[in-house]
């Protein structure tokens, strides 16, 4: 038997849809910013060995990288409410978020880190910088430049992990989708639609990334 394709009822939804795709959009920018920091700080405290903190990343980063995504974001949306800590979908989506990619951006940015030669520590003390304007032009910003690329994917696989947040009844795209095929029965227009839409939202992030990348880093290279 035929299959008779009828993209109506999706298109009629799309505003649905759209919204959707604007709240992981929003997810991942929050996600990104607060991540990207966290692995900041964790990057360096384990590049440079800084105790305490450099052992309390460790744990983390082993702890994140070794578990599902699901079953950090069920954690946080049912299992810390146990503990008295009450968070919405939202906040629940971000926080997972926010925790999971600061546990690989951490290791992303001790590799770029790492990567600076020394001499350039010692030619930045030569030329009388202070600590921290060493830090900001002869480590972090060469380093970020260096693995920028990696951390962009990152962050759009973080985006597109995001999915699986429609789980807690976060109203991201995925939840729109779903809610969207339980109506009209259209599965296969649906979820096309719906692959096309994260498709674009991923090759207009990596875009945005790669400006920004070029803007924050092009001098330093």
């Amino acid at each position: 038997m035929a299959y008779h394709f009828d993209f109506a009822p999706v298109l009629e939804a799309s505003p649905l849809l759209l919204r959707g795709a604007g709240v992981t959009l929003a997810l991942t920018a929050v996600g990104a910013l607060l991540g990207v920091a966290i692995g900041i700080l964790g990057g360096i405290s384990r590049a440079w060995a800084i105790r305490p903190l450099a052992g309390i990343y460790t744990v983390y980063v082993e702890l994140i990288r070794n578990t599902p995504f699901l079953v950090q974001l069920f954690f946080i949306f049912f299992g810390l409410p146990s503990l008295g800590v009450q968070l919405s979908e939202w906040q629940a989506a971000v926080l997972a978020m926010v925790i999971n990619l600061g546990a690989y951006s951490t290791e992303i940015i001790r590799a770029g880190i790492q990567a600076v030669p020394h001499g350039q520590l010692e030619a930045a003390a030569a030329l009388a910088l202070s600590r921290a304007e060493a830090f900001r032009h002869v480590v972090l910003r060469p380093a970020l430049g260096k693995v920028w690329p990696a951390l962009s994917s990152q962050i759009i696989i973080v985006m597109l992990g995001s999915a699986v947040c429609s789980q807690i009844a976060t109203q991201e795209l995925s939840f729109a989708a779903n809610f969207i095929q339980s109506r009209n029965f259209r599965a296969f227009e649906t979820y096309l639609v719906t692959t096309l839409l994260y498709l674009l939202m991923a090759i207009l992030v990596r875009w945005g990334l790669a400006w920004l990348g070029r803007r924050l880093f092009m001098r330093s290279k």
